[in-house]
C-alpha cells in the first residue's frame, strides 16, 4: 500500500484538531489588554500545543516521504499517534478551567508522552515493513532526540506534582529541541 492515503488521513485529522484546539479558547470579556492579560495562559498553552501538533506533523510528512510503503501495522500505529494528538484540545481545556494545577499539567505531560511513543512505534513499524537498510533506517540511526524527549517528558509529569512550571518549561525544552525539521530525515526528503 502506498503511504499518500496515510498522509492525507493524517493531514484531516491534524487540521482538525488544531481547529478544535482554536474553538477551545475563550473569547475575553473585555475589549483592552487587561481583559486579554487574564487569558494568557490558555493562549500560551495554545501556542505551545499548536507547535507540539505541528511538530508531530511535520516530522510525519517527512517520514512518510521517505517511507515507500505501509501496511496494517503501520496504519495502526499511526491511529496510535493520532489519537494522542486528538487528546491535546482536552488537556488544553482542562488547564484553561482549573490553571496550571499538577494533575493537568501532569495529563499535558502523559498525552505528549503518548504521543512521543506512538511516533516511535510508527518509526520501528515503517522500518520493520520497509526494511532495516531502508532510507528511514538509514536516516533515524539511534534516533537520540526521539528517546531524549521521551525522558523529558516522563521528568516532567513528575515535576508537574512538584512544581508545575518546571514541567512547562520541559515541555517548551522538548519543542525547542524539535523545532526545527529532522534534518537526518528532511535531507532525505529533498533528493
Amino acid at each position: 500500500m502506498n503511504a499518500a492515503r496515510l498522509e492525507a488521513f493524517t493531514d484531516g485529522v491534524v487540521a482538525i484538531i488544531i481547529t478544535i484546539m482554536v474553538l477551545e479558547i475563550r473569547v475575553p470579556h473585555g475589549s483592552d489588554l487587561a481583559a486579554l492579560q487574564a487569558d494568557l495562559p490558555v493562549l500560551s498553552a495554545y501556542v505551545l500545543s499548536y507547535v507540539n501538533v505541528g511538530i508531530f506533523w511535520n516530522n510525519h510528512h517527512h517520514m512518510l516521504h521517505v517511507s515507500e510503503r505501509v501496511n496494517g501495522k503501520v496504519l495502526w500505529a499511526n491511529l496510535a499517534l493520532l489519537f494522542w494528538l486528538s487528546l491535546v484540545p482536552f488537556v488544553i481545556r482542562w488547564i484553561d478551567d482549573t490553571g496550571f494545577t499538577a494533575l493537568p499539567t501532569a495529563a499535558y505531560g502523559i498525552v505528549l508522552t503518548g504521543a512521543a511513543v506512538s511516533y516511535r512505534i510508527l518509526q520501528q513499524q515503517l522500518i520493520a515493513y520497509n526494511g532495516r537498510d531502508s532510507r528511514l533506517a538509514v536516516a533515524l540511526g539511534g534516533d537520540f532526540k526521539g528517546k531524549l524527549s521521551v525522558v523529558l517528558y516522563l521528568a516532567a509529569i513528575v515535576l508537574a506534582f512538584v512544581r508545575p512550571w518546571m514541567a512547562i518549561t520541559l515541555y517548551v525544552a522538548v519543542a525547542l529541541l524539535w523545532l526545527v525539521p529532522d534534518t537526518r530525515i528532511e535531507s532525505l526528503v529533498k533528493k
